[in-house]
């Protein structure tokens, strides 16, 4: 078992990975307005080749996880996370800005392909790990909007950056002092888990990257895009940015707690079928968010982000079940690679999406996306329950 302060950081470590990555999506009108620029939707794009690196980097990011060690890479993470936001709150133009987003997004593709199975070492109940894990990154989702929304209004939207990039530098110097050294990289152990038929596991690896890039770009398109949603079809309760920051940050924590419920689910029941449900209950909600103003579009957000968030367990879940620990950041690192790769693409059309056809439209993609998702699940083999997975996947060789 992980000491409680390293199992600690690194739930934090995930709120500092989603919440960095979030500040620029929420401060987006003020940064467009600062460099001069009339309308957030031309500023938007600047900041896809952040969400670009932060996929491809988790291939590079994995190997070393796995053969130069995973607690030698999360020092890197916290200290190149918090050094970077500084620098990013230094920019003086749209080209400044993307590069040192850029660079962030670098030092971000650390975190899940070697943070995540370093938490999951050994680990009892991993669903309610993964779980626990999910509502600290949500956590940090809800604090991009409502620190971010806080720090713009009384401060501008340099302090946004620097501020929580000095305090990753602190949980950095902190993880560094206080986390046990490992004796012996993953790589180099001796496994643990019986290994899949290669034709079973290559399967399971393409449905669940089929799922996890499609899931990818229902996130990164509503989280980047849900405060200029509000922004714009809650005018009647508030535009200034300190209360919708607020009104986003409940969102986020309600659906966070929902992640908490499907992590505690997840070692009880069969994982495919209770994937199918969640992803079955977001295309409706988000149908009806696309024609919804006011607090009827508040409820359908919370109703819709749930669904997605609650949906995010299960991916490091199958790979519990499937994957060895002595390589789990490798694949880790491949899935993600390609995930998170081809779901920058969501922060790259945003903007122009939005500018040209309006968030209604940007919904009903949200919604064929679910649905695409759904059908690519249904190929998976069923599983057990999360908590059994630790010592050898159990499938059923039928889909």
């Amino acid at each position: 078992m992980q000491k409680s302060s390293t199992m600690l950081l690194l739930n934090v470590a995930h709120a500092i990975d989603h919440m960095f990555l979030l500040i620029f999506a929420t401060a987006v009108t003020t940064i467009a307005l600062d460099f001069g620029l009339t309308r957030w939707e031309d500023l938007m794009p600047y900041s896809a080749a952040a969400f670009l690196l932060f996929g491809i980097g988790a291939l590079p990011a994995g190997r070393l996880g796995d053969h130069w060690g995973r607690r030698s890479m999360m020092v890197v993470f916290f200290l190149g996370m918090g050094v970077t936001a500084v620098l990013v709150s230094f920019a003086q133009s749209p080209l400044q800005l993307s590069v040192a987003l850029a660079v962030l997004g670098c030092f971000a593709a650390i975190y899940h392909p070697v943070g995540i199975p370093m938490l999951l070492q050994r680990a009892e109940r991993p669903g309610w790990v993964i779980a626990v894990n999910g509502f600290a990154g949500n956590l940090g989702l809800a604090l991009a909007a409502l620190v971010t929304g806080y720090l713009v209004k009384q401060f501008g939207w340099r302090m946004a950056f620097a501020v929580p990039g000095l305090l990753s530098i602190g949980c950095g110097v902190v993880f560094w002092l206080t986390a046990i050294e490992e004796s012996t990289p993953p790589a180099k152990r001796k496994p643990v888990q019986a290994e899949l038929p290669p034709a079973l596991l290559a399967r399971v690896l393409f449905v669940m990257t089929l799922a996890a890039t499609s899931g990818a770009l229902l996130f990164n398109f509503s989280t980047n895009g849900n405060y200029e949603l509000l922004h714009e079809r809650f005018v009647a309760i508030s535009r200034d940015p300190a209360t919708l920051g607020l009104l986003l940050a409940g969102v986020y924590a309600l659906a966070s707690i929902a992640q908490l419920v499907v992590g505690k689910l997840l070692d009880r029941f069969d994982v495919k079928s209770f994937y199918l449900t969640l992803l079955a209950l977001q295309i409706p909600f988000l149908m009806l968010a696309a024609y919804a103003e006011g607090w009827t579009l508040y409820i359908l957000q919370i109703l819709f982000m749930m669904a997605i968030f609650g949906s995010i367990p299960f991916t490091e879940a199958m790979i519990v079940q499937f994957v060895d620990d002595r390589m789990r950041s490798r694949v880790a690192g491949m899935r993600l690679a390609v995930s998170f790769g081809a779901s920058s693409v969501a922060v790259w059309l945003l903007g122009p999406v939005v500018k040209q056809a309006g968030f209604t439209v940007l919904l009903w993609i949200m919604a064929a996306l679910s649905a695409l998702t759904f059908l690519v699940v249904t190929r998976l083999p069923s599983t057990s329950p999360a908590g059994r997975g630790t010592g050898g996947a159990r499938v059923q060789t039928s889909a």
